[in-house]
């Protein structure tokens, strides 16, 4: 059977699923007790433990220090020994990753993904050929001190220029002072990325004056083709911050006002994939749908990127095997092995990522978490890697050096050029970002209890077929990158988050 067989079979008897023939456990789909007879792949269990929706059943007798399999793939190690039927979670398994690995190029083994007719997307053709899913000004501070100055300023122009651009939005942050070095440039990277942004039709940076990132440095990493459209206000430098920041907000809508909206390609997507809040049908349901929308961007001439490097330790041999080169796969070895040395270098596991909701949901072991949240990639080989604040350079799939944390990689996806983020999720959470955000639960049941917060339910995909639910997700993102408002729009939700990685001074 195929896999979306498997998931039909599964769903329904609303029991057991394997989703590898190679696996040791299996999920179960919904809440099942103890003593209750339950059938997965053609092996049958009785359970001994009452077992959560979400969460791992042993499917053969396993003694303590045999590996565990999922997905096909390595989990963990048990520390115990555990009966077919039994609970497989915390209390018996345990990571196997531990520090930095070495790695070899086997040669590129990922092939071209084939094309196929997508639907186009009705979006704002800038000068550079870049192409927008929204028409904003945005207002960037340079530094913490003038956050709420932009956030007012944004607030009345937002009210004065409603339905003339899509919006008039700040993104204050506390940084940009106190900083050093690399700490210093990670932050004005990040926001020199940010202006130059195709969602944003004008750009306003507000600075204050004397801190340390400065508005002459920050405007030199905005490439000089992009300058005409960025205006600049130093507070202390006026009289009335607030006047002057709204007449240049003004002059900046009156140009981008000259936008309209054009039919364009699925393949002018810059998509950004993201999971935040991730269960155990995480990487069931939602993940590998995102990864179906990827491998369609991505044939279409379009453009993909994957973050989150910590989510892929113990999943990253999987994204090696896809480098386009030799080049890219060491620039993906350099990128896990820095991240590793981060986290090493700071007194930290490497293994310590799944939160507090991940484990409730189900997930034991990073290695686990990883091998779902990698599928958000799909199989398109990796053509590019990309460090943190740097911008997206070329079609394809690429990696981006971010935390795991949403709001700091999310707005590492944003300011790396994604026009719109896929947003997996299995607990729910009411974040949003500069570009539209979209909310796909993990679950029926979530996407039914957090309407508000929630975009696209990924739970079809247990009752018809990933296919279907793919070509349903196509559309709605179609209709979001053509206007329609995202929950996290509707709701006012739209912030930043700047990764600090330096002393404060």
């Amino acid at each position: 059977m195929t896999q979306a067989e498997l998931l039909k079979a599964a769903a329904t008897s609303r029991a057991l699923l394997l989703l590898d023939p190679r696996d040791d456990v299996a999920l179960a789909l919904t809440a099942l007790a103890a003593g209750t007879r339950a059938e997965a792949g053609g092996r049958t269990v009785e359970l001994r433990d009452d077992i959560p929706d979400g969460h791992k059943v042993a499917l053969r007798d396993m003694e303590a220090g045999e590996t565990v399999r999922k997905y096909g793939w390595p989990i963990g190690i048990l520390t115990a020994g555990v009966r077919a039927g039994g609970h497989v979670h915390g209390h018996n398994l345990s990571t196997l990753l531990s520090g930095v690995e070495g790695y070899a190029w086997q040669g590129p083994a990922a092939e071209p993904l084939p094309g196929g007719a997508q639907p186009g997307f009705l979006g704002y053709r800038r000068a550079d050929g870049r192409v927008g899913t929204r028409n904003e000004i945005w207002i960037l501070p340079t530094v913490g001190c003038v956050g709420r100055t932009a956030q007012k300023i944004a607030a009345i122009a937002n009210a004065r220029h409603a339905g003339v651009v899509d919006g008039v939005h700040a993104f204050a942050h506390p940084f940009g002072c106190s900083q050093l070095g690399d700490d210093l440039a990670g932050t004005r990277s990040v926001l020199a990325a940010l202006a130059c942004h195709p969602n944003a039709g004008g750009i306003l940076l507000v600075g204050l004056g004397c801190e340390s990132n400065q508005l002459d440095r920050l405007i030199e990493e905005i490439p000089e083709n992009l300058r005409a459209r960025v205006r600049t206000l130093r507070a202390q430098s006026v009289e009335d911050e607030l006047e002057e920041g709204l007449a240049l907000v003004d002059a900046l809508v009156a140009t981008a006002s000259l936008a309209t909206r054009q039919p364009v390609g699925f393949g002018e997507l810059v998509l950004g994939l993201k999971c935040g809040g991730s269960d155990g049908f995480s990487g069931l349901t939602a993940n590998p749908l995102v990864g179906r929308m990827a491998d369609r961007a991505v044939a279409a001439g379009g453009s993909a990127i994957l973050s989150e490097i910590p989510e892929i330790f113990g999943a990253e041999r999987l994204l090696m095997a896809r480098a386009r080169d030799e080049r890219v796969f060491d620039a993906i070895v350099g990128l896990v092995n820095d991240f590793k040395l981060y986290f090493l270098a700071g007194g930290q596991p490497v293994s310590e990522n799944p939160s507090p909701g991940n484990i409730a949901g189900g997930i034991t072991t990073l290695e686990e978490k990883s091998l779902g949240a990698v599928q958000k990639a799909g199989d398109a080989p990796v053509d590019d890697v990309l460090r943190y604040g740097e911008r997206v350079r070329r079609p394809g799939l690429t990696l981006l050096e971010a935390p795991g944390n949403d709001a700091v990689s999310s707005t590492a996806l944003a300011a790396a050029g994604a026009t719109l983020i896929l947003f997996t999720t299995g607990r729910g959470t009411p974040l949003g970002f500069p570009v539209p955000t979209v909310k796909i639960a993990s679950s029926s049941e979530l996407a039914q209890r957090k309407r508000g917060w929630i975009d696209f339910d990924a739970g079809q995909v247990l009752r018809g077929g990933i296919e279907p639910a793919a070509d349903a997700l196509a559309h709605r993102i179609v209709a979001i990158a053509s206007g329609e408002e995202t929950a996290a729009e509707r709701n006012g939700e739209r912030e930043i988050a700047i990764w600090k990685r330096g002393v404060t001074l």
